[in-house]
């Protein structure tokens, strides 16, 4: 490639670039570069890089961060927009997938600016300037549908349909992955929106089972449901956060009820020294929280129980 290349000459090839990466999140996945292509851009790049005196590498910063821009605004949008529940977390995982391939693809071609310009100028890698990308303008607009879909799934499994777990596990490792980058926890805040519907779930449950179940088949029903949200939450959360749900489940269940369970002991003749060994049944309860989850739990259900009396 001629090294007196002309600044002009060089983004028309980084647009050529571009172009043919985005075709990845339109659908191709299986866009290939052959060694001559992947040659080309890579020397582009590096010989406007080499005259640090024309300010070429801050001029292809921009150029990859905005090339990254159109592409989410012409391409990932519209596709996600589009879509509503199941179909919209099917789409958002399937975008991520071909984002992330052509980002690799991209940062290849800047390899330039992560070894040299960047460090020297303290600024984000290309890797996570794309993630911060793909957050300010998919998470900005789209969270809280993504948000209500994950959890009707999560109710929906708890009615008894079945889902697409593996689904539901991607969704989640999404915005884990994206909050190791640095970025807004948008895990933990599907997490507390995911806890604020488990424990108006389970809020209503207790209050229908409070009605017509004996303490002793309270008891056992409360123990079935937690072991029950142990194995569906295993399959899709992180640890800490089955905890935390477990731990909203008995709250719900058992602590907010300590005084109705007591009126049941009496009301049903049952000794104090059967009601501890009915209780003894759960001792699976006892999921290893520490003092900062406990407080997590306790706002949440104070603050869902705050909104139901306004209601």
């Amino acid at each position: 490639m001629n090294r007196s290349m002309k600044v002009e000459e060089g983004l028309m090839i980084i647009d050529e670039a571009i172009q043919k990466v985005k075709k990845i999140v339109e659908g191709f996945p299986e866009t290939k570069f052959t060694t001559e292509e992947y040659m080309k851009y890579h020397a582009c790049v590096y010989i406007m890089c080499d005259k640090p005196l024309a300010g070429n590498e801050a001029l292809l910063y921009g150029k990859f961060k905005k090339g990254l821009e159109d592409i989410i605004i012409s391409s990932v949008l519209p596709s996600l927009v589009a879509k509503e529940n199941e179909f919209l977390l099917k789409e958002f995982v399937h975008m991520w997938s071909n984002y992330k391939i052509m980002v690799r693809w991209l940062c290849r071609f800047f390899e330039y600016l992560d070894r040299y310009y960047i460090p020297r100028h303290g600024l984000v890698s290309l890797t996570e300037a794309s993630i911060d990308c793909f957050c300010n303008l998919v998470f900005s607009g789209l969270a809280n549908r993504i948000q209500l879909a994950a959890t009707s799934l999560i109710n929906q499994e708890r009615y008894g349909q079945l889902i697409d777990g593996k689904l539901l596990q991607d969704v989640m490792g999404i915005f884990m992955e994206i909050g190791q980058n640095g970025s807004p926890s948008y895990y933990e805040t599907i997490e507390r929106a995911m806890l604020g519907e488990t424990a108006n779930f389970y809020s209503r449950l207790s209050s229908e089972l409070l009605l017509c179940d004996s303490l002793t088949d309270y008891i056992q029903k409360v123990n079935w449901c937690i072991l029950q949200e142990k194995e569906r939450a295993d399959h899709y959360l992180h640890p800490t956060s089955v905890v935390k749900l477990l731990q909203v489940v008995r709250f719900q269940l058992l602590d907010l009820n300590a005084n109705k369970l007591l009126e049941k002991q009496k009301s049903e003749n049952c000794s104090q020294l059967d009601y501890q060994e009915i209780l003894s049944k759960c001792a699976c309860l006892n999921f290893g929280e520490d003092s900062s989850t406990s407080t997590l739990v306790e706002s949440l259900c104070s603050s869902m129980a705050q909104s139901a009396h306004i209601h």
